[in-house]
């Protein structure tokens, strides 16, 4: 299987478990890899037989911000079934990084892949 993918997506939203963490936008960083049959595309040079990763990034990002939850981990599951329903991708892995969340760490994060490859 092909895959499209967006890698370093950042975005800002709320998220969080603590009452300080609701009131304020963070930073995430998102890493999305879709399969896809890439050679529809290709053969004609078409960008409607492919995701379109810019519009993508900007439906994640405004998913996230719509759909306010406390966890990354819930924010992955949705994420990953909004994207997987709307574009109809058949197989995804997600990883979300959330950034100086954790005091000594680069960052922290949780990855899931759906669906099924073929």
């Amino acid at each position: 299987m092909d895959k499209v993918f967006i890698k370093g997506l950042r975005i800002q939203t709320t998220i969080g478990f603590y009452q300080w963490e609701k009131e304020i936008k963070q930073t995430l960083v998102l890493n999305i890899a879709m399969g896809w049959d890439t050679a529809r595309a290709a053969e004609n040079d078409e960008l409607d037989k492919t995701l379109d990763y810019a519009e993508i990034s900007l439906a994640v990002e405004k998913f996230a911000n719509e759909n306010p939850v406390d966890l990354i981990e819930t924010l992955a599951e949705r994420i990953a079934s909004f994207l997987m329903s709307t574009y109809q991708i058949p197989w995804l892995k997600l990883a979300i990084d959330k950034p100086g969340a954790v005091h000594n760490t680069e960052t922290v994060g949780v990855e899931i892949e759906r669906g099924q490859i073929s």
